[in-house]
């Protein structure tokens, strides 16, 4: 709640009474620029950033002019839109493709800084709903795919459609934190709409993933589970789709078809290497840590997947380095059991 006394005090130093207005805010803001980075990481730091800015700039907000959400919202993706911009922000890496034989990858458009980001965070920011004028869904506005489909749009397309169709700003507003013309940033958003259509409709196809925690969900965790723990590749290939896809950013390269991730799995599975699976959720999706078992009892971990639904089966699964596990709060080994 902005009151005068408040903004008072913020204008006149307060610390408190700034954490006061702003920390309402600072889940959703997070959100936000994971939507327009894809890493949590910079997420965090740009989040840091605009705290930081609004901190500096506070003397100079007036309630007259916009309110303090739209405010941040201005701040936060305008830092956001200098951190894509930075030309050093993600230096080329060359890939040594002979480590992942006898498999070789298949290459794939994606995002390789792309990072998960952890459900508990979300909870906060699921409390502000949309405005009017939104399109999508915010379970669909955080998904893996929808944040990977961003990451290939222009900076200011990513910014508009995700201010305008996601968070539901008014035109008016949108143009006014990017400073340009209403007519701007409408043509903005057409492009971004065509272009998000367009890489969309090439997962078209698959049925939609049941709902979050329903008993469907549940039925196919629990069994995909059991099979990755147990090695055992018939059940397991059962609940993939025909095109299912493995992407593990940072390499980028995948997995895609049946078989291939068939042969995949079997890799892992290979010499009697066995996993113990710990759920946790990340992206509104289901999600596991990943521990090898070792010979002496303790397991320690190797990675961080996300499943991705469509109906009963899984179509994508995300493998992330085991440096995740501490934003979901898992540890880096298991001890004996």
């Amino acid at each position: 709640m902005v009151t005068a006394d408040l903004l008072s005090r913020a204008r006149a130093g307060d610390g408190e009474a700034f954490r006061e207005l702003t920390d309402p805010h600072r889940r959703e803001l997070q959100v936000h620029c994971y939507r327009m980075l894809g890493s949590f990481q910079d997420a965090e730091d740009t989040l840091q950033d605009t705290l930081l800015a609004a901190w500096q700039g506070i003397g100079g907000f007036t309630e007259e002019r916009a309110s303090l959400r739209t405010w941040l919202y201005k701040i936060a993706t305008n830092r956001c839109l200098n951190a894509r911009r930075a030309a050093s922000r993600r230096p080329a890496r060359e890939w040594d493709v002979s480590q992942f034989e006898p498999l070789v990858p298949t290459p794939r458009d994606e995002a390789v800084w792309l990072q998960p980001f952890p459900d508990a965070l979300l909870e906060g920011a699921a409390d502000v709903r949309p405005g009017p004028e939104a399109r999508y869904e915010q379970t669909e506005a955080i998904s893996l795919a929808f944040v990977t489909a961003l990451q290939v749009l222009p900076p200011r397309q990513v910014a508009v459609l995700i201010l305008r169709d996601v968070l539901g700003f008014h035109a008016s507003e949108v143009a006014g934190m990017l400073e340009v013309t209403v007519e701007s940033a409408n043509s903005t958003l057409k492009r971004a709409r065509a272009s998000l259509q367009r890489r969309q409709q090439l997962a078209a196809g698959h049925q939609a993933p049941p709902a979050s925690g329903s008993p469907a969900e549940d039925a196919i965790v629990v069994k995909f589970a059991r099979a990755w723990e147990s090695a055992d590749l018939d059940t397991l290939v059962a609940l993939l789709t025909d095109d299912v896809f493995i992407a593990m950013p940072p390499v980028p390269f995948g997995y895609e078809g049946r078989d291939a991730v068939t042969r995949y799995c079997a890799s892992l599975f290979a010499a009697g290497r066995r996993f113990d699976l710990v759920p946790v959720r990340a992206n509104g999706q289901p999600a596991f840590g990943a521990y090898l078992r070792g010979p002496a009892g303790v397991r320690h971990a190797t990675a961080f997947y996300v499943l991705t639904l469509a109906g009963g089966q899984i179509c994508a699964m995300t493998r992330f380095d085991n440096s995740v596990l501490p934003w979901f709060g898992l540890p880096r080994s298991l001890p004996s059991r």
